[in-house]
Parts: C-alpha cells; structure tokens; sequence
C-alpha cells in the first residue's frame, strides 16, 4: 500500500493499516481511523508499503463520533504516538495534541497550524449547503492567505 501524495491514506487503505496496527506485537490494543494522514512523516511512507512495525504513526488522525467512543480511544491513540487527533461529534471540531502521553484540547491545529478548531467547524457547518462549489471556493482562498 502507497499512501498518494499528500500523504493521505485512502478509505480503501485504512483497514490494511489498522490491521497492522492492531496487530503490532508490542501493543496489546488496536484502532482503525475514520482517516489519518501523513504530512511531517510522510517521506518515511511515501512510495513503499507502510509496516506501522517499523514506520511512524500518521501525525493526524481525524475522528467523527457522535458518542464519546473516540474518546475512549485516546489512550490506544497516544500508545501509538500519533501526535495529533481532530474530533467531530456532530456539532464542534475539536483538536488535541498529545502532550505528556495523553491528549489536551487546542485551539490550533500543529498538523495543520493556520487552521483553529473555531474555523474546522465553520467549514464543516458550511460545506453542508447547496453550495459547495462556492463553499470549495471560499476554503481554497482561505488557504491561499495562509501560505
């Protein structure tokens, strides 16, 4: 499996890598994200198949509950030592970095760092509309100012 560029792994990959994950001898626990990504670690995975043995954990992983599960999940999360984790539980975005072996709520995103939870959720909410043509449009320039 080869994440594409960008460091994304696709849906269709995620469940390969959760299983490596979940089978990894040195971790008792396992999990499989709703998506993760590779940005800081993605030369690390980028053009060979990812042994999670031996290879980083992606630094973000993006939860979307609308129970508390994932939040149960946070300590397989940090075992692994994925630095980042984004939640949705259906009406907010929330970030948190792991810090110390657990993880803290932030307001700003260490994956991703012009993005605040505040903004995630106003795009969420937003691409909901009829138009997400314009919704694209207006995500897209945000980001053209943040380079």
């Amino acid at each position: 499996m080869t994440p594409p560029a960008g460091g994304q792994i696709r849906p269709s990959d995620r469940g390969e890598i959760a299983n490596r994950w979940r089978h990894r001898s040195d971790r008792r626990n396992g999990f499989e994200p709703d998506s993760a990504f590779y940005f800081a670690q993605a030369s690390a995975v980028r053009g060979k198949e990812a042994d999670l043995a031996v290879d980083p954990p992606p630094d973000l992983i993006i939860e979307v509950e609308v129970t508390s599960e994932s939040l149960d999940r946070f300590p397989i999360f940090a075992a692994f030592g994925v630095p980042e984790v984004w939640r949705y539980d259906g009406s907010r975005v929330a970030f948190f970095r792991l810090e110390a072996g657990r993880y803290a709520e932030s307001d700003c995103s260490s994956a991703l760092p012009p993005l605040n939870a505040a903004l995630a959720t106003e795009f969420l909410q937003e691409s909901r509309g009829p138009a997400s043509y314009e919704w694209l449009r207006r995500v897209r320039e945000w980001a053209r100012t943040k380079r």
